[in-house]
C-alpha cells in the first residue's frame, strides 16, 4: 500500500507505505545516520531499524518525506500492534532539512494515519522535540531513563543464585521457545517487550552485535525462570544490560539481581569500559536496585501521547 499526502503550498510530499523498497532504503539509512551524528543518539529506536529491513511487517508503516526536487528530507514510523495502546511512532528530519516545518507535516501525518490516537517518542528530550510534541497538541506521559556505570577496575561479587536456580548461555535454535516464553511472561505488563515474536529474535540474531555467551538463561528444574541478556556496542566501548527478566512466579527472591550481576561481570570480562541499561523512570524498584550497583542517569527518552 502506498498514500501520498501533498503538502499545501509547499513542494513537500508525504508517501505513507507498507515497505520501503531497496531502492530508498538507503537513503533512509543515510538520513537516519546524519541525524544520529547531529543528535548525539538514534532518532528510532533499534526496533525500528530492524522493522525498516526485510520487508513488509503486519502493523507497521513508514513515512518518506520529501523535500523540493523530491530528496527524501525526513523519515518516520508507525507501529500499531498493541491490541490496547494507541499506535507508536518515531520521527526524524534530516539536519540539512530542520527548521522548514518538516517535522511537524510529518507529525501530523502520523496524527491522521493512526486516526488521532498516537504515542510519540522524543529520544534524547532534545528541545527541539519537546517543542513539536507540544505545537502537536500531545502529552508527556512516559519516561525512559538511560543509565551508566564504569566497568573499568570494577570488582563485582559472585552472584548469588536462589536455591535450585543454576545458569547457562543461550543455544541459538534449542531455546528460542523456552526464552521467548519467558519473556512474554516476564514483561507480559511491557508492550514492547512482552511482544516480542521469533522474527523478532531472529532479527537480533543475525545482527553482529550476537553473543550467545553473553545471554545468560536461570532455570529451575528444566524450566527458564529468568534471563539476562548482554550486548556490547563495540564502536562506542559500551557493554549493555539488553533486557533482564525474571518469571512471575520466580520473583523477589534475588534472581534478578544476581543475573544482572551476572552479566555485567561477563562485559567487565570483555574488556567493556563502561555498561549501559534502559529502565522506565517510574520503575522505582528497578531503579533503586541500579543505582545500588552504581548506575547513574545519563541521558532520557520521553513519549508523548494523544489525550485519549
Amino acid at each position: 500500500m502506498s498514500d501520498v499526502v501533498n503538502g499545501v503550498g509547499t513542494d513537500r510530499s508525504i508517501e505513507i507505505v507498507d515497505e520501503v523498497s531497496a531502492e530508498v532504503l538507503p537513503l533512509v539509512t543515510e538520513l537516519l545516520d546524519a541525524a544520529a551524528r547531529t543528535d548525539g543518539q538514534q532518532a528510532v529506536s533499534e526496533q525500528g531499524r530492524l522493522q525498516l529491513r526485510g520487508g513488509a511487517r503486519e502493523g507497521v508503516r513508514h513515512l518518506l518525506l520529501r523535500a523540493a526536487g523530491g530528496t527524501l528530507a525526513g523519515y518516520a514510523q508507525l507501529e500499531d500492534t498493541d491490541p490496547v495502546e494507541a499506535p507508536a511512532a518515531e520521527l526524524v528530519v534530516h539536519p540539512a532539512h530542520r527548521t522548514q516545518g518538516h517535522g511537524r507535516a510529518l507529525g501530523r501525518a502520523l496524527l491522521d494515519a493512526s486516526g488521532h490516537r498516537l504515542r510519540l517518542w522524543a529520544h534524547g528530550g532534545h528541545a527541539a522535540a519537546r517543542h513539536l510534541a507540544r505545537t502537536l497538541g500531545l502529552n508527556l506521559f512516559r519516561e525512559l531513563r538511560q543509565m551508566r556505570m564504569p566497568l573499568t577496575g570494577l570488582t563485582l561479587p559472585e552472584p548469588a543464585l536462589p536455591d535450585g536456580v543454576t545458569v547457562r548461555t543461550f543455544r541459538p535454535g534449542e531455546d528460542d521457545a523456552a526464552w521467548l516464553a519467558a519473556n512474554a511472561a516476564a514483561f507480559a505488563h511491557h508492550p514492547e517487550q512482552g511482544a516480542l515474536t521469533q522474527r523478532d529474535l531472529d532479527d537480533r540474531k543475525a545482527e553482529p552485535w550476537f553473543d550467545p555467551e553473553g545471554f545468560f538463561l536461570a532455570e529451575r528444574d528444566g524450566r527458564v525462570v529468568g534471563f539476562h541478556w548482554t550486548k556490547i556496542h563495540a564502536s562506542e566501548g559500551l557493554g549493555e544490560v539488553y533486557v533482564v527478566g525474571v518469571a512471575p512466579d520466580a520473583q523477589g527472591g534475588g534472581l534478578g539481581k544476581a543475573l544482572t550481576t551476572t552479566g555485567l561481570r561477563h562485559l567487565a570480562a570483555k574488556g567493556v569500559p563502561d555498561a549501559m541499561l534502559y529502565v522506565d523512570a517510574d520503575n522505582t524498584a528497578a531503579v533503586s536496585v541500579y543505582e545500588r550497583l552504581g548506575f547513574t542517569t545519563y541521558e532520557v527518552d520521553l513519549m508523548y501521547r494523544t489525550e485519549s
